[in-house]
This record gives structure tokens, sequence and C-alpha cells, in this order.
């Protein structure tokens, strides 16, 4: 890097907001390591800000609510403040570039999915112009006309967007990467996009197709992050089961865990987003035997009644979801299943929402969440007959989820007596004790440990526990050493 362009950057100060799912946060920690590199400071104030950077999502009606409100709110402070540039990127800004760009002028740039690359280029372009020669933006525009283009606001200046094609794959960037999730987890993204087009999904519109992102950049990220302090590792993508199908021509996910386990510092390897029908014996294998892998799988579902599993567009039945997981519970004896429903899908009936219910009720799900259906336009079920009003969704849904409370608490009620392994993430001050996950909990969607402690634990340690009480979600304990082992 140009020592005086790094110089030039100096004293420019980006706050950055990443909204949406555990991939989009993938995407928002490759801007800021390109960012950082490039000699920009991040601060958390937006009165401090010469430029907000807001990585946007549009999965449903709420997650695209909360996007605009945040550009909104973040645009107040080009009043009130020293902003200079508001930028919007991700799944929002791929998916309404247009009408964001009109109904929301203060924007300076839109960046799609597959843009992020630029995000130094285009804030070079928006703060470091000399006076009298406009944005800079050609320079950028220059390079793939078609993807970028530059319009008019309301006071003359070009707005830069950044589109490119949502079938291109972004570089992995795999050095370049500021993890936000405490030092000791970390998201692995290994593909963009999806295949399936399930009929209420946007993803494959905002995402683009299936692409895998090469193994050996996989595995250098990996030795990467575990080098940093990196302990548990968790692969996401929006559907991990087929990573490698598209170009290497077989599902690799099998063999791309079985290097992931070889590198030293990982501890927990997991998995999330496998769908059902492309889980093979060779996965659940891997699983079981490779030590590193977590025994919990996050295996989305959506329904268990074969016609609004059809009219979703989805690959499996009833009975196959079934089958699938009594063989999951026979080879992992321990494993821990999560999965998401939707209630009040165009056309479902209520004998098929008290269907579902008993389903849930019969399989016992260990970690259950459940969204109402989100009319997203674009998607075939937003056309679809027989919308069903909020109301009986939301009835639907919280039906499901009081039977899912008393699974949830019959569940963690089991686990009282025994020791487990917690990987530590905090301390709370004012109850002066320690929370953490075992295998059994991903971040932010399942439960916590509450551990009391002797010595002083450090965030990442992961320390054997006796569990000693539970609630609906969450379990209590106290920390084992080594002497009360030799007892």
């Amino acid at each position: 890097m140009n020592n005086n362009t790094a110089a030039g950057r100096q004293g420019f100060q980006i706050l950055f907001i990443s909204l949406g799912c555990d991939k989009n946060l993938v995407d928002s920690e490759k801007m800021l390591g390109l960012l950082q590199e490039a000699g920009y400071i991040m601060v958390d104030d937006e009165a401090e800000a010469d430029a907000i950077v807001i990585n946007t999502c549009c999965f449903i009606h709420d997650a695209k609510e909360e996007s605009i409100e945040t550009i909104i709110e973040m645009a107040e402070w080009k009043k009130k403040g020293r902003l200079k540039a508001l930028v919007a990127a991700g799944c929002l800004a791929q998916r309404y570039h247009q009408e964001i760009r009109e109904e929301i002028p203060e924007l300076d740039a839109v960046i799609g999915t597959a843009g992020y690359t630029e995000i130094v280029k285009i804030l070079d372009s928006l703060l470091k112009r000399p006076e009298g020669t406009g944005t800079g933006e050609s320079s950028i525009r220059e390079r793939t006309s078609e993807d970028r283009v530059g319009t008019a606001d309301s006071e003359g200046e070009a707005l830069i967007t950044c589109c490119p094609s949502i079938d291109l794959l972004p570089a992995s960037l795999s050095d370049k990467r500021v993890v936000t999730t405490g030092g000791y987890t970390a998201y692995l993204k290994i593909a963009e996009g999806c295949n399936k087009f399930c009929t209420y999904c946007i993803i494959p519109y905002v995402r683009g197709r299936y692409r895998s992102f090469p193994m050996e950049d996989l595995l250098d990220e990996a030795e990467r992050l575990a080098a940093d302090g990196v302990k548990e590792l968790i692969l996401v993508a929006q559907e991990t089961t087929v990573y490698g199908v598209d170009c290497y021509g077989k599902k690799m996910l099998p063999e791309l865990l079985r290097r992931l386990c070889r590198i030293d510092g990982l501890e927990w390897i997991r998995i999330l987003y496998c769908y059902p029908e492309e889980i093979t014996d060779e996965l659940i294998e891997v699983i079981r035997q490779e030590p590193k892998i977590c025994h919990y799988l996050d295996v989305p579902i959506q329904h268990s009644e074969d016609r609004v599993l059809k009219a979703m567009g989805r690959k499996t039945s009833r009975r196959e979801i079934t089958a699938l997981v009594e063989k999951l519970r026979e080879r992992i004896p321990d494993i821990v299943l999560r999965t998401t429903l939707i209630t009040g899908f165009p056309g479902e009936t209520e004998e098929e929402a008290e269907a579902l219910c008993d389903f849930a009720e019969s399989l016992k799900f260990e970690r259950l969440g459940v969204f109402t259906f989100s009319s997203e336009e674009g998607t075939k079920a937003a056309l679809m007959e027989g919308q069903i009003p909020e109301k009986i969704k939301e009835e639907r849904r919280d039906r499901i989820m009081a039977l899912q409370q008393e699974i949830s608490s019959d569940r963690t009620a089991e686990r009282i007596g025994s020791v487990m392994e917690v990987l530590i993430e905090g301390y709370l001050y004012e109850d002066d004790i320690y929370i953490g996950r075992t295998y059994m909990d991903a971040p932010k969607v399942d439960g916590n440990v509450f551990v009391n402690a002797q010595e002083e634990l450090v965030s990442g340690d992961i320390v054997p526990v006796l569990i000693t009480g539970s609630g609906e979600y969450d379990l209590m304990g106290d920390v084992i050493y080594e002497d009360e082992f030799a007892e």
C-alpha cells in the first residue's frame, strides 16, 4: 500500500453498523479488515464519524424495516454532525438500490452483496476528493460501467452505486478481516448464494446462485483465525451441505471438515444450515468420528406437512424428515438438533397447523425457532392465494413456542448433575457470575450457562462445569477443579 495514500486516510473516522445474519456479519468483518488495513479509524459514536457504513438485511419484513429505519436515523447526522458520507451495503442495498437512492437522498453510495470489496475505493472517493474536482466516482465507474452506475442527487453530485453481478464470487480476503465476535469464536462463510429457490425466499435474488469458496482459501482463513486465538469455528452458508458441488463436482463438506479438524488451536467446529435432504451418511459419520466437531446440527425444515412443504418448494416430506431425525439420534446419541418452522404459509389450514404442532411435540427438537410467514415481493409465495391474517399466523406461532418452552425446560433439566465443557464468554459484574455456552448452544440463538467460579476466568476459556440447575433455556453450574476430579 502506498504510504502517502495511507497517511491521507489517517484521521478519517468510520462508524460501521452490521445488521442481519451471521453470513452478513462475515461480509462486514471483511469490509472492516479492508478499511483498517487502509488506515481508516473505527469509532462507535455517530457524532464522531466522518462516514457511516450500514450493512443491511432484507430477508423478511422486520429485517427490511430495521435496515430502512437505521439508514434514516443515521442520515440525520448529516444535518447535525460532522458526517460527510453515508453508505448502504448488503442485501437491502442490492435488492432496492434504485428505491433507496430515490427515497433517501442523503445516501452517498449503495453497495450490493457482491460489491463489498470496493469499500475502500468508494470511501476514498467520498472522503478524499480534492475541492472542486467532484466525487472521483468516475474512476470507479470506468472499471465496470455496467455494474457501477453514477446518478445525480438533488444537489447535482453523483451518487456511487456499486452492484456487480450477484453471480460473481467475491474474493475470500482471508487475510483482511476484523473478527467482532469476541476473538475466541468466529464464523467461516464457506459459500455464497443458493440454488434452492424456495417459494418464500428472496436469497437467490439478492445473493445469487450457489458458489463455493475454494477449499484452500477457507483453510488459510481458518488457520489465520486459529492463530489469532479463535477456538470455536462456525461454518455458515445459505446451505452448508452442498459445499463443493459447483466447483468440485461433489459434496465436499465432509472433506473440508476433516481438514479443518487438523488445524491446531481450533477446539470446537460447529455446522449451521444443513438442508435435511442433503445430509449424507458420510457427513453424519464425520461428525460422529471427529472429536472437534460439535454434536450439534442446524437443520431447517420449515414445516412438517407434505402439501405445505411442496408449496414451499422444499424437497422433503414428513416421513423423510422423521427418518433423518431418528437416524441422527441413533448414530450420534448426544446430538443436539436445531430447526426452524414457518407458520401461516399461504393456504395453511388449521388442521395442518395443528399437525405441525403435533410433529414438534413428537420429535422434541432440542432447539427450535418459529417464524410467521413473511410475504416478500418478488417471491412466488407472495402471489399465492390463501394469504393468512397476521393475527392467525402469530397465534399458530405462539402455540408451538409455548409447547417448545415445555420441551426445552424438560431437556435442560435432564442435564442437572452432569459435567459439561463450557466456553466462557463474559462476566456479569452485578451478579458476580460468568456466562458461557456448551456445545449444545450456538451464539445468540440458543441458551447460556451461568457459571460460578472460585478463580478468575477469561473469555475464551473452555472449562468443565458441574450443572446444578436449569431454566427453560439456560443452565447453571459450578466450575470443577482438578482436585475435585481427583476426589
